[in-house]
């Protein structure tokens, strides 16, 4: 019998706006992944009507409603562990020791897909304000077996995918003014990534961190 798949909408930096766009492509999610800055409790709300949600709390995100976001969470996917932080700068656990299949981050605004050690790493990009000049982005996860792929999508139209560790592009959509996606690893982070090279126990101790 063919594994089950799992589909992940992943959303990250909304900083209070959800978008109709984005709504649309995370609809029909098994569940949805949002990798911080949240902006405000309503968008964690209209996810939810969509999918069950996982958040986990970004640098903008304060207040009451923010304080019981943790700051990583360990997401069980199947038989698949995601690991969701806001900043991948912050990792200290290595992810390869502790048997994570993604790591999912946001806070660059810089949408990319990469695979290290056969480890999926995952920026949704922003999907709230534009920043400078950067696209507005969601993602996708599709996971089945042993098979992994994570497509990112810009609202304007168009697709990012990396699939069995290879990268391809299409178009998804007949949107206007559609801006191509490219994956962009924000390289300070990756740096500072080899930097650490911390125990995978020290996840245990950050998962029970809450947002200020």
């Amino acid at each position: 019998m063919p594994a089950r798949e799992f589909v992940v909408g992943v959303i990250s930096d909304t900083h209070g706006l959800l978008r109709p766009e984005a709504l649309d492509v995370l609809r029909g999610s098994d569940m949805i992944i949002h990798a911080g800055d949240v902006g405000k409790p309503e968008v964690i709300d209209r996810l939810g009507e969509v999918a069950p949600v996982h958040v986990v709390c970004g640098n903008i995100d304060q207040g009451s409603w923010a304080a019981a976001l943790p700051m990583t969470e360990l997401v069980e996917v199947g038989d698949r562990r995601f690991f969701v932080l806001h900043d991948i700068a912050q990792l200290d656990v290595d992810p390869v020791a502790a048997g994570f299949a993604a790591v999912v981050s946001g806070h660059s605004h810089r949408p990319s897909i990469e695979t290290r050690n056969g480890v999926l790493f995952l920026n949704p990009g922003s999907a709230g304000p534009r920043r400078f000049k950067l696209p507005i982005t969601v993602a996708r996860v599709k996971t089945s077996g042993r098979h992994i792929r994570a497509d990112i999508v810009d609202l304007g139209g168009m697709t990012l995918t990396m699939e069995n560790g290879a990268l391809r592009s299409g178009q998804v959509g007949s949107g206007m003014g559609v801006t191509a996606v490219r994956a962009i690893p924000p390289a300070p982070a990756a740096a500072a990534l080899r930097r650490r090279g911390k125990a995978a126990r020290r996840h245990s101790s950050r998962a029970t961190r809450q947002c200020r």
